[in-house]
């Protein structure tokens, strides 16, 4: 691999904004930086085993205390990925990828082992267990979407199916204490392929020793000016970075019933001591 090869990934990545980096890149991060979020998808199931082996890759990864807090639901079949769809704002790639899996943080299984080994579990309904469940469910998935694009595959996240937690459980037959975070799809890419897009540089997300912000607007700037050109490049309107901060957090409409979460954990059994 050769130096100029890494510097066109960072390049990519970043769209000018990247990092003077002197030394090659290994091939996993030349990957990591390639990773795009698939939304459409090829009428093809995967091979025979790649599910069994992308699962195994997530439980390779860390996980908090070694306990495992992570529940996988394969979803596979089409009516049930069109309701999947329908619940996830009628979001038609989650209905058309040939797999969508589910993670789930499951404090189920931990509960049943208390009883079963008559232990008085207190600390599982607190706040921490919870936070560290959903880390390890991020950790899980984000490893599987890694070794899926190693495998020629695209992935999505589908955080939209915190939409409806209800319906999910329902659909899904979850027990109480078991609460799906988000879902990946996992599939063939349809061409057209979608663009990379960049990320914040690095002057904005890197602290050294100690957190600043100096430099920081006049950064966002730049980068809101080359977020825009992405966008519009792939047929976008024009928008910017900073102004998606209103589209997300200054609207009813994104929530999307999401703020009725907290509430509808605690249905789920999940009471955040």
């Amino acid at each position: 691999m050769t130096t100029q090869t890494s510097h066109d990934a960072l390049d990519r990545r970043y769209g000018g904004l990247q990092p003077a980096i002197d030394l090659p890149l290994t091939p996993t991060i030349e990957l990591m930086l390639r990773h795009r979020s698939v939304r459409s998808y090829q009428d093809r199931p995967l091979a025979p085993g790649a599910l069994e082996a992308l699962i195994a890759a997530g439980q390779s990864a860390a996980t908090s205390s070694n306990m495992q807090a992570v529940s996988v639901i394969a979803v596979q079949d089409a009516e049930r990925r069109g309701r999947l769809s329908r619940a996830a704002s009628g979001q038609a790639f989650v209905a058309q990828a040939p797999v969508v899996l589910c993670f789930v943080i499951d404090q189920s299984r931990p509960a049943r082992i208390g009883r079963a080994i008559g232990a008085d579990l207190f600390a599982l309904p607190m706040l921490d267990s919870f936070i560290a469940g959903i880390s390890d469910c991020a950790i899980f998935a984000q490893t599987v979407a890694l070794a899926a694009e190693s495998m020629g595959l695209g992935t999505c996240f589908v955080g939209n199916l915190r939409n409806d937690p209800e319906f999910i459980a329902q659909e899904l037959n979850l027990p109480p204490q078991a609460f799906v975070v988000f879902g990946l799809c996992v599939g063939y890419e349809r061409p057209p392929e979608t663009g990379i897009r960049p990320r914040l540089p690095q002057s904005v997300v890197l602290h050294h020793e100690t957190y600043s912000d100096a430099g920081e607007a006049e950064d966002l700037a730049r980068y809101d000016a080359v977020f825009s050109a992405h966008e519009t490049a792939q047929g976008r309107p024009a928008a910017t970075w900073t102004g998606r901060h209103r589209d997300r957090f200054a609207s009813t409409v994104y929530l999307a019933g999401r703020d009725r979460l907290r509430r509808i954990l605690a249905q789920l059994g999940f009471p955040l001591q």
